[in-house]
């Protein structure tokens, strides 16, 4: 019986990673985006000149997550992700193909660096939505605002770091080509991004208010500016979840076009009814151009269930509604799923 007793506990500790174990890891995990949306308007004519309500089932995502570690200070991911390939001419058009979008190493100076201090290099998320969608949490509705509107994209290559300062501000920055994932890099010209969020108070309820401040500083090419700067106000609480961001653009696609400025807003509640029950209210504004009387407007209503889960497991379903109005109206109804491991 001692014996026994004496292999249970050597077996117990040694499941038991060592503080300082170097011993290298890896985890495969997933992320799924499924929809049914249905489009209540326009009506679009088929190919026997029907006038139709459009609809369809559709993956918006499929995510496999490898990451882990080679060292204590060493870290990696490698994700794919699918995207529909819509060039035509070839036997590949419709399909889903799977593409790159995260790919890159992490170095972690735990040792002497402030808790949460990191350094990347590679194809990784872009500062502000690494950030902005964990509070967010329904990008399996739709994308973020920055992000649908086309002004900025959820990963880049390049360098970048993260660390945190006293008085509960963290900061994150890089240097990017700044074209985004989805496409190569076509000039000398990159992209500084940096956020700073700062959050005031560390406990009680005001613990949850979170003061976000972000510059994107690019070019098209030499003295043709790409910009954005975006400011953000994020409370949290086990009962709701809110944002306002005010978005500030500023481009200039060709040194014979005057500059383009752009000035919009996002804001959004997700009250929380109990039981994983969920309820997002969402209202976009964009003017893409200041000289223009032309706004695009769009509202979201959504009812959630988030299914009781173990930590690290996620599963969701829900009904929405996305209207979107500017020259014209699109309604769309959609019943949305995801999944995360």
């Amino acid at each position: 019986m001692v014996l026994l007793l004496a292999l249970l506990a050597a077996s117990a500790v040694a499941q038991q990673p060592a503080k300082n174990d170097d011993t290298p890891s890896i985890k495969v995990g997933a992320q799924i985006f499924a929809d049914y949306t249905y489009g209540q308007e326009p009506l679009l004519l088929d190919a026997d000149g029907n006038r139709v309500h459009p609809s369809a089932f559709n993956v918006t995502r499929a995510y496999i997550n490898v990451t882990g570690n080679l060292t204590r200070s060493i870290a990696y991911r490698v994700t794919p992700d699918i995207s529909r390939e819509s060039g035509a001419g070839t036997s590949l058009a419709g399909s889903q193909l799977f593409r790159l979008k995260y790919a890159y190493a992490q170095f972690n100076p735990a040792e002497w660096a402030p808790k949460g201090t990191w350094l990347r290099f590679g194809m990784q998320p872009t500062p502000f939505m690494e950030y902005a969608e964990p509070i967010y949490r329904y990008r399996f509705q739709g994308q973020l605002f920055e992000d649908r509107e086309g002004f900025e994209s959820t990963a880049d290559t390049g360098i970048a770091a993260r660390t945190t300062l006293p008085g509960g501000v963290d900061l994150q920055g890089g240097i990017f080509n700044g074209e985004g994932f989805s496409r190569a890099e076509t000039n000398n010209e990159k992209s500084a991004q940096l956020r700073a969020t700062w959050t005031p108070f560390r406990t009680g309820i005001a613990s949850g208010l979170h003061l976000t401040g972000y510059v994107h500083d690019d070019h098209y090419f030499e003295r043709a500016p790409r910009r954005r700067l975006i400011g953000q106000v994020a409370f949290t609480h086990p009962r709701f979840t809110a944002g306002f961001d005010y978005l500030a653009t500023r481009d200039q696609k060709s040194t014979s076009l005057p500059e383009i400025e752009g000035r919009g807003f996002t804001a959004w509640v997700v009250p929380k009814l109990g039981g994983g029950w969920e309820v997002l209210l969402r209202h976009d504004q964009f003017r893409p151009d200041s000289r223009s009387s032309i706004v695009r407007r769009r509202d979201i209503e959504g009812l959630a269930y988030w299914f009781p889960l173990p930590k690290g497991l996620s599963t969701a379903l829900m009904l929405d509604r996305d209207s979107t109005r500017d020259t014209a109206r699109t309604t769309n109804w959609g019943v949305k799923m995801m999944v995360a491991f």
